[in-house]
């Protein structure tokens, strides 16, 4: 059964960083695109950043650009997200998505992700 587990959410303030971890069990996801989405309340589930297999270049979404980087280690199974200079309308949930498909296209929208993660909380005051 595959699992991905976020961690590294919390509560920060604005300009500080937070690094963001997504472990998977169950499967392993070396050739497959991983991304990371976001929700804020009332909003729906945004494309932040994604990666392909080893070697692509990342994508990540307009409102994040410049400030997050996105790495895996394919050793351990797990994907990172560095949030840098974060700001409070970076406050969300972000969860950790795995594309079932081996391939090297970064898709951006929920659905066309198979396996999800249940998400960690990052909150930016002001």
């Amino acid at each position: 059964q595959v699992q991905l587990v976020e961690s590294g959410g919390g509560l920060v303030q604005a300009g500080d960083s937070l690094r963001l971890s997504c472990a998977a069990s169950g499967g392993t996801f070396s050739r497959n695109p991983m991304g990371w989405f976001r929700q804020a309340p009332g909003k729906e589930r945004e494309f932040v950043a994604g990666i392909a297999r080893s070697g692509g270049t990342p994508l990540f979404g307009d409102p994040v650009k410049g400030r997050f980087t996105i790495s895996r280690d394919n050793a351990k199974n797990t994907v990172y997200l560095q949030m840098n200079s974060l700001k409070p309308e970076d406050t969300a949930v972000y969860y950790c998505a795995a594309d079932a498909r081996i391939s090297y296209i970064i898709r951006t929208t929920p659905q066309a992700y198979d396996y999800w993660g249940q998400g960690t909380q990052v909150t930016v005051s002001s």
